[in-house]
C-alpha cells in the first residue's frame, strides 16, 4: 500500500529549510488541538480512576459509558438510541480507517465517495480497502458543501460526509442531510457523517445525520451512521473517547470485528470521558472562546463567520509561497489548502486553527493582516 505523506509532513518539508523571523514568538494555526486546559472536573475523574489501571477494558466499553453517550445524545440531538445503536470508540480517526476496511472487505470492486479538501486519513481508509475514490469537490461555487452526482453515487458503496466540516468549516443543514439520508436509501450505499466539531456551533445548534435520517422516517437509521469526539468539544483529545451510532444491523458486525483490532479504552479514560459526556456546561465556555475568537477574525481579516468548528478557511493567492512567507517574515505557521485536498481543491486557500486564547489568536491574526496587506502592495 501506498499512502500519501501526512499534511504536516509536508508542512515541515517546506518550512525545514526557511529561518522564521525571531522578532515574533513562535505561534502554530495548523493543528486541530485545543490549547485550553482540559476543564479540572475531567483531570479529577481520570485521577480518581488511576487504580483501575489493574482491570482490562472491555472493547465493548463499560455500561456507564455507553449510558453516558446515550444520555448525551437524547439531551444534544433529541434521539432514543438504544444499546445496540451505538459503540463507543477510542476516538474517531481509528474508526475512520478501519470502518471501511470492515465494511468494504467482500467487496471485489469498492468504491467510497468523500469530500474535497477532505481530513486526509478518509483517502488512507479509501487506499487500505483498496476501494476507487469518488471525490466530491468542495469550492467557492457549491459554498464549500458536497454536490450531489447521482450516476456517481449509484456506484458507491461507502459515502463519508464532514458536516461541520474540516477544513472548510461549512455546516450542512437539515435539509441537505435529509436528501442525502434518501439517496443512500435509493442507491443502497452507507451514508457515515463525521460529525466530530458537531458541538462547537456558535450560535445555532448543528443538526445530526440521525436526525436527518428520522426526518424522512428512516427510524432505524438503516444505511446511516455517525461518529462524534470528546476532543473538541472538551478540550481533551487525549482521552479518546469517540463512538459511532446508527444502523444496529451494521455495527452489530462491526462490533465483533472490533474484538480482533485490540483498542479497547483504559478504564480511567472511559470515567473521566462518562462525565464529561454528561455535561454541557464546560462545553458552553469553549463554544464561547471560539465565537470570541471568531470575531476577532471578522475585525481583523473582514472573514465571516463560520457556522460551527474553529477553522478559518482563508483565501490567498498562492496557499503554499503565502505559508513560507508566513513563517519567514512573522514566525506564524498555518497549512495549505492544497495539502489538505486533490486534483488542485483546496489551492489558493490556507487554514487556521482558531485554538488559542484571545491574546494568542489576535496576534496571529494581525500578523496574517500584516502579510497580506504587504501582498496587495507588492502587487499594485
Amino acid at each position: 500500500m501506498q499512502f500519501e505523506s501526512y499534511p504536516f509532513e509536508k508542512l515541515s518539508h517546506i518550512l525545514d529549510s526557511i529561518e522564521p523571523n525571531r522578532e515574533y514568538l513562535p505561534l502554530s494555526l495548523t493543528i486541530g488541538e485545543p490549547q485550553f486546559d482540559t476543564p479540572m472536573f475531567i483531570q479529577n475523574e481520570l485521577k480518581n480512576s488511576v487504580s483501575l489501571l489493574n482491570k482490562y477494558p472491555k472493547t465493548a466499553g463499560e455500561d456507564s459509558l455507553k449510558d453516558a453517550l446515550i444520555y448525551y445524545n437524547k439531551q444534544r440531538f433529541g434521539l432514543d438510541l438504544n444499546a445496540s445503536q451505538i459503540i463507543p470508540t477510542f476516538g474517531t480517526r481509528e474508526v475512520l480507517f478501519n470502518f471501511p476496511q470492515f465494511l468494504l472487505h467482500d467487496n471485489q470492486n469498492p468504491v467510497m465517495a468523500f469530500p474535497n479538501p477532505f481530513y486526509q486519513i478518509y483517502e488512507g481508509a479509501a487506499i487500505a480497502s483498496r476501494a476507487k475514490i469518488i471525490h466530491m469537490p468542495l469550492t467557492q461555487e457549491n459554498d464549500f458543501l458536497p454536490v450531489i452526482n447521482e450516476d456517481e453515487l449509484a456506484e458507491c458503496d461507502l459515502v463519508i460526509l464532514n458536516s461541520p466540516s474540516n477544513p472548510c468549516a461549512s455546516v450542512m443543514s437539515l435539509e441537505s442531510l435529509k436528501k442525502w439520508v434518501v439517496l443512500a436509501l435509493k442507491h443502497n450505499f452507507v451514508l457515515l457523517n463525521d460529525e466530530c466539531y458537531i458541538d462547537l456551533y456558535i450560535d445555532e445548534k448543528v443538526p445530526s445525520l440521525l436526525n436527518a435520517s428520522l426526518d424522512v422516517g428512516n427510524n432505524e437509521f438503516k444505511n446511516i451512521l455517525v461518529l462524534n469526539s470528546i476532543s473538541k468539544r472538551s478540550s481533551a483529545p487525549g482521552l479518546r473517547s469517540g463512538f459511532i451510532a446508527g444502523d444496529a444491523e451494521i455495527l452489530t458486525e462491526y462490533m465483533k470485528y472490533r474484538t480482533y483490532v485490540g483498542c479497547a479504552s483504559p478504564l480511567p479514560l472511559q470515567n473521566a470521558a462518562v462525565v464529561a459526556w454528561r455535561d454541557d456546561e464546560h462545553v458552553q465556555s469553549a463554544r464561547d472562546a471560539y465565537k470570541a475568537n471568531f470575531i476577532l477574525a471578522k475585525d481583523i481579516l473582514g472573514v465571516e463567520m463560520a457556522k460551527a468548528t474553529f477553522y478559518i478557511w482563508l483565501e490567498v493567492d498562492d496557499d503554499i509561497e503565502f505559508t513560507k512567507r508566513l513563517y519567514s517574515e512573522y514566525n506564524l505557521k498555518v497549512l495549505p489548502g492544497s495539502f489538505l485536498g486533490r486534483n488542485g481543491e483546496g489551492k489558493g486557500y490556507v487554514r487556521l486553527a482558531l485554538v488559542y486564547d484571545e491574546d494568542k489568536t489576535r496576534d496571529a491574526l494581525q500578523r496574517v493582516k500584516e502579510l497580506m496587506h504587504k501582498i496587495q502592495k507588492e502587487n499594485k
